[in-house]
């Protein structure tokens, strides 16, 4: 069993549904939800929008790779709606669901599409609470 921890955020359409139902799809395909931050709502990094987010963080309990648990979630996002992926080079963008990898067991990797543990997640106070928040940390 290995230890996932990922990032949620929505900040479209009923943003605290979308962060629950990913949560729902995440447990059915990736793993058991083991625990879940505190939803906190946030302003837009990276990008201007007068929509605010809805952001947490979960550890998963999980019997996937990394890139199978990469794979579900982006169909997880697909299947909710959301129709392209973010990046730096094409910008952000709001969007209904997003979910990251932040941390895999204590796993350090690069490859195309998939940098663990997430290469911005400590530029990212959205995240860093949350995660502390359930890793137990001040």
């Amino acid at each position: 069993m290995h230890n996932l921890y990922l990032a949620l955020g929505s900040n479209l359409g009923k943003r605290h549904d979308n962060i629950m139902r990913a949560l729902e799809l995440i447990d059915q395909r990736v793993g058991a939800v083991y625990r879940v931050s505190s939803l906190i709502e946030t302003e837009p990094w990276g990008f201007s929008s007068p929509n605010r987010f809805v952001n947490a963080v979960c550890l998963v309990h999980t019997m996937l790779s990394p890139r199978l648990c990469l794979e579900e979630t982006q169909l997880i996002e697909r299947e909710m709606g959301r129709t392209e992926k973010s990046s730096e080079e094409g910008g952000y963008a709001d969007r209904i669901i997003d979910i990251d990898l932040l941390m895999y067991d204590h796993l350090e990797m690069e490859e195309a599409g998939l940098v663990l543990p997430h290469p911005h997640m400590q530029e990212r106070d959205f995240v860093m609470g949350p995660l502390r928040e359930i890793m137990g940390q001040p």
